[in-house]
């Protein structure tokens, strides 16, 4: 069987007459003379919105991966922090002492040790939140923790007072003869 164009065939079906037909087929010719001729190129509307909307597209899925990156980048982020926690959390004393503290307006304990508790106020361990637990980690491993999220510092006492306070007679002399 012939493949027939899709003019013929409407002719055939009876769809569309020969005057028709003939009225289109010299518009066409027209068409393509008239362009090549002038060389200007008749815009096609059908490709012109497929590019538009093909840019559209584009545009959406750039953004969606920018926020599908944001959020692996935030993923990573809680999952550098808990095992950061996990590698340096100091063990706690179940028999030690009660020390309280406030998260969220809420009152906290944590069981520890005397010597804990003390480096804890002296400002070289800290309290960190980890997960649903709250965690003593040494003040180095608690500021790269405080650089990736500071929500998860709970208590953190840095000596900036005693700092200041050294500072401010750092340029006075302390006689030795001193008597109290």
């Amino acid at each position: 069987m012939k493949n027939l164009s899709l003019q013929d065939q409407l002719l055939k079906a009876g769809l569309t007459s020969e005057t028709k037909a003939k009225q289109v087929r010299a518009e066409k010719r027209k068409q393509t003379k008239k362009q090549q001729k002038n060389k200007v190129e008749v815009v096609n509307e059908a490709k012109q919105k497929l590019l538009e909307t093909k840019e559209k597209q584009l545009e959406k899925d750039r953004l969606l991966n920018q926020k599908r990156n944001a959020e692996a980048e935030k993923k990573q982020i809680i999952n550098q922090i808990y095992q950061l926690i996990d590698l340096n959390k100091l063990p706690q004393d179940k028999d030690g002492m009660a020390y309280n503290f406030t998260d969220q307006n809420k009152v906290k304990v944590i069981y520890i040790s005397d010597e804990v508790k003390n480096h804890i106020i002296s400002g070289k361990l800290a309290i960190v939140k980890s997960k649903s637990n709250y965690e003593v980690v040494p003040v180095p491993v608690a500021e790269k923790i405080k650089q990736r999220d500071e929500k998860v510092i709970i208590v953190l006492f840095t000596d900036s007072v005693e700092a200041t306070e050294d500072n401010e007679y750092q340029g006075y002399e302390i006689p030795d003869d001193l008597m109290w």
